[in-house]
């Protein structure tokens, strides 16, 4: 079994929790404006939203935090790494080519970022107990952890820099006791610390960091119930934290998920999220019923969900039905999904041509299930699919029961 650190939804989680505003429905200036974009995964117009904001308050440092959590985040999308951890977990470190950050996408990240950590910097030395430039320095490194270990790949310092924000944090949190949302760093690391093998808590950047993973839920529960700025991103990770703890908390992700597709309806991740989750829980009718839901605001708008990719749909309603044992479904589904492959990401593409090549050993037509077997491993050959299905080429998939 892999070290519980390098399961990638359990360490992004602690470097996703840094968001540093909330979209107030009823407040149309540019910041709000910009999260509204931003949860509804339009980036580029988040972008030019928060670049108005810094426009507005020149000197400020939490701008340049917004500014860099769009930068980042539209990579991430771009890569398939928000999918593959929201949805899939599978091989958060796939890319195709194209979807790497640029030279240019990263100098303006590393700007933002240098940026608060400069103003920062400057605001501590004439006040150290300055909790707003606390909690943006704070903010700051969290991004850079979450740019370390989803990019560079380098979790050392992905998780020096998220300790960091967890200091800066605690600081806050001690000047100002009523501020519950400076807590979620402390809740997310509390659980993620709580989870480490003793080898990496025995590191030097986690010495007087023992974690607890149920004080982080607790802590993450309060955040997402009481916060004025980062409730959202507390839900997110609390509904992502319930389903890690199995099926016995994961039904409290239910409700959580369906308040997020409420409040960002351009947002097909949570949905496709629940979706996985009623499949997991042996909801079929719900899950039906959510397919269904998805399928007719597309008939009325084919913009409902502006970057859900019809591939994508395909996958997840073949996905469904193969689980369920509608192999007929299934094929169709899967078939017109693979179809579509280039535009999936390269965790969705190759998990796809792996079921379509399961469908087919069940249903009998063993020299198709070798050759969708063969395009899944040609796709993406280093990927867990990949792999797996490496062994289906000489021993056809059997589905056991369960």
């Amino acid at each position: 079994m892999r070290y519980l650190l390098m399961n990638p939804v359990l360490v992004a989680l602690l470097f996703c929790g840094v968001a540093v505003g909330q979209p107030k429905l009823d407040m149309p200036s540019n910041l709000e404006k910009g999260f509204l974009h931003f949860y509804n995964l339009d980036y580029g117009e988040a972008i030019r939203w928060f670049q108005r904001e810094l426009e507005e308050q020149p000197g400020v440092a939490r701008p340049y935090n917004h500014l860099a959590q769009a930068y980042l985040y539209r990579v991430l999308f771009r890569a398939g790494a928000l999918e593959s951890q929201l949805v899939s977990g599978n091989n958060p470190f796939l890319r195709r080519a194209g979807a790497e950050i640029t030279p240019a996408e990263k100098a303006e990240f590393f700007k933002c970022v240098d940026t608060v950590l400069s103003l920062t910097e400057k605001a501590l030395a004439a006040n150290p107990n300055d909790t707003d430039a606390l909690y943006s320095r704070g903010i700051a490194y969290g991004l850079r952890g979450n740019y370390y270990f989803l990019v560079e790949k380098s979790w050392r310092s992905a998780l020096s820099d998220a300790t960091e924000a967890r200091k800066l944090h605690n600081r806050v949190a001690e000047l100002k006791p009523e501020f519950v949302d400076a807590r979620l760093v402390q809740g997310i690391h509390d659980y993620v610390v709580g989870s480490l093998p003793l080898f990496y808590k025995m590191m030097g950047f986690l010495v007087g960091f023992r974690g607890d993973r149920e004080k982080g839920i607790r802590t993450l529960e309060d955040v997402a119930a009481n916060g004025s700025r980062v409730p959202y991103d507390a839900k997110v990770l609390l509904a992502a934290v319930y389903r890690r703890e199995g099926k016995q908390m994961s039904p409290r992700a239910i409700p959580l998920l369906k308040e997020l597709a409420a409040k960002f309806p351009a947002n097909h991740l949570f949905r496709l999220e629940l979706l996985q989750l009623y499949s997991d829980l042996g909801q079929e009718a719900e899950a039906r019923a959510l397919l269904a839901t998805m399928d007719a605001a597309l008939a009325k708008d084919a913009r409902a969900f502006p970057q859900l990719r019809k591939s994508r749909l395909d996958y997840a309603k073949g996905n469904f039905n193969f689980w369920y044992r509608n192999y007929p479904e299934a094929l169709q589904q899967l078939r017109v999904a693979t179809q579509g492959a280039g535009e999936l990401d390269l965790h969705t593409g190759v998990l796809a041509y792996m079921r379509l090549g399961q469908v087919h050993d069940v249903l009998g037509d063993r020299k198709a299930a070798r050759a969708a077997y063969e395009k899944a491993i040609a796709l993406a050959p280093t990927s867990d699919a990949a792999k797996e299905s490496r062994g289906y080429l000489n021993k056809p998939y059997v589905r056991r029961d369960g």
